[in-house]
């Protein structure tokens, strides 16, 4: 497959079929791109949720009044600051992915991510909580946060910028970057290495399987290695 070629939406399909973040994760090691991994602790809210798509950075900070009495900041006057506009800006295949703010509240619920779903966008993560479970587990699109928590943003926390760089725990996200999550975790393709990454990770899924058939065929795993270097 030359990646070169493909579209977005094909390089997203085929992605969808064939890859998962372990080996994507790889390609970008033998790229000394070693710190693209986002916690642990982010996951999705199912285990078969698979979310690539490209990255729509979201930059939220803490708050600790719903109606500010003072404030030299107009932004912080609006509610929730301008997570609706960020919202509204979403295009096919983006991932709405935010952080900046304490863990002290969910970031994302179902009518936010309806009305992501409505414009087409791929999922969301978010470097914190999630809430109304049940409604986004209705909606089936890949959701990836800390878990499950009630507690409101409103007067805890609002959406300061959007389209810019941020960071999660030392990994940095532009946007226009590629996500790639599931079961395993959540990664991040920078877009300058986008197309190395994904002829790596394909090629490595591919061999991937071929090791896998002759181990289960009985080949022992010195000599996989040995023969396919993959393991």
């Amino acid at each position: 497959m030359n990646v070169l070629d493909l579209t977005d939406e094909e390089l997203f399909a085929a992605a969808r079929k064939e890859l998962f973040t372990a080996v994507v994760g790889d390609a970008m090691d033998k790229m000394k791109l070693y710190h693209q991994f986002l916690p642990a602790r982010i996951q999705p809210l199912k285990p078969d949720m698979l979310l690539i798509g490209r990255a729509m950075t979201v930059l939220e900070a803490d708050t600790f009044e719903e109606t500010p009495t003072f404030t030299n900041n107009p932004i912080l006057k609006k509610p929730f600051g301008l997570m609706l506009e960020a919202l509204d800006d979403l295009k096919k295949d983006e991932v709405y992915i935010c952080t900046g703010a304490s863990d002290h509240y969910a970031l994302i619920g179902e009518i936010m991510m309806t009305r992501a779903q409505k414009l087409g966008a791929a999922g969301a993560v978010v470097n914190g909580y999630s809430r109304d479970t049940h409604g986004m587990l209705d909606l089936d699109m890949p959701i990836f946060s800390y878990g499950n928590y009630a507690q409101d943003q409103g007067p805890r926390g609002r959406v300061i910028d959007f389209r810019v760089p941020i960071e999660i725990e030392g990994v940095r996200i532009e946007p226009g970057d590629i996500v790639v999550g599931d079961v395993d975790g959540v990664c991040i393709v920078p877009k300058a290495h986008e197309k190395e990454v994904f002829e790596r990770a394909f090629e490595k899924a591919r061999g991937e399987r071929k090791v896998l058939k002759a181990v289960q065929e009985g080949m022992s795993a010195v000599d996989a290695w040995n023969t396919y270097g993959i393991m």
